[in-house]
């Protein structure tokens, strides 16, 4: 009786120790724990409040930051580029909202993507990919008409005022469409021009308004003419024209329009409006 007695006060008195190593640990984890919140805090609000981490503004208005590198712009607004940082100067690094502003950075004109390196202690690098545009569409101005771009993705692009652009024209594009209906018909353009491949080096103009039958406007030594190719066989057909044309052009010298959408048939449209295969 006096051994089981001993056994269950040994018992106890183990239970205890690690009660109060488990008490110790506890206390212990707590303290550096504290400590580490602490330290945290007190390097956020040094991080936060020294000058060496402040993102210097334009020396003036108009003028570009010292702490701000703005790279891979050629088309957009440099300025807009910038003006998206106008809160951060005289603000800590730190206190740098990188996602946020990449998601107003690709709301300016022309901006595609962009990437933002935050770069201790005092500077910030974005570098910005831009859209490429592959046509050219026109947009209703009043009774008249204006020019503008399009690229791969539907997305309409006002054109540089200096920058020089040798594409074709988009028609059937309207500005009111949805992006993703524009993209559509983009991409049934570049499918037509991947289609005709060498071919397709004199087309200034492509309508894409009618799937069932494709136009291009062809370049023809000193004027131009409009093919009808229909809704296949595209490289074919152009091919066949421009085997033929010689001939064609001598017995119709004013067709300004060609109908190619049979095969290895030719229909010209004289100004008259007669037709002659």
């Amino acid at each position: 009786m006096a051994s089981r007695a001993s056994e269950d006060r040994r018992a106890r008195g183990r239970r205890v120790m690690r009660l109060m190593r488990l008490a110790a640990i506890t206390a212990v984890s707590l303290v550096v724990l504290g400590a580490a919140i602490y330290a945290s805090q007190r390097l956020e609000q040094f991080l936060i409040r020294d000058s060496r981490f402040i993102l210097a503004g334009p020396s003036d208005y108009g003028q570009p930051s010292p702490g701000l590198k703005i790279e891979g712009v050629v088309h957009a607004s440099r300025w807009q580029v910038q003006r998206v940082f106008d809160r951060d100067f005289g603000r800590s690094v730190f206190l740098f909202p990188l996602a946020e502003r990449r998601r107003e950075i690709a709301r300016v004109s022309w901006i595609k993507d962009s990437s933002i390196v935050r770069t201790w202690p005092d500077r910030i690098t974005v570098t910005v990919s831009e859209r490429q545009p592959v046509a050219f569409i026109q947009i209703p101005f009043g009774p008249m008409s204006r020019f503008a771009l399009i690229d791969a993705d539907g997305v309409i692009l006002e054109p540089p005022a200096k920058a020089k652009f040798d594409l074709p024209l988009l028609l059937g594009v309207r500005a009111g469409d949805s992006v993703a209906a524009r993209a559509a018909q983009v991409r049934e353009m570049q499918s037509v021009l991947a289609q005709l491949g060498r071919l397709s080096t004199g087309v200034s103009e492509i309508d894409v308004a009618d799937h069932d039958d494709v136009k291009v406007r062809q370049k023809m030594d000193d004027h131009s003419v409009l093919l009808m190719l229909g809704d296949e066989n595209f490289a074919s057909r152009m091919q066949t024209f421009f085997d033929e044309y010689p001939a064609i052009h001598k017995r119709a010298p004013s067709a300004t329009t060609f109908d190619l959408r049979i095969d290895d048939r030719i229909t010209a449209v004289t100004e008259g409006g007669s037709n002659v295969s």
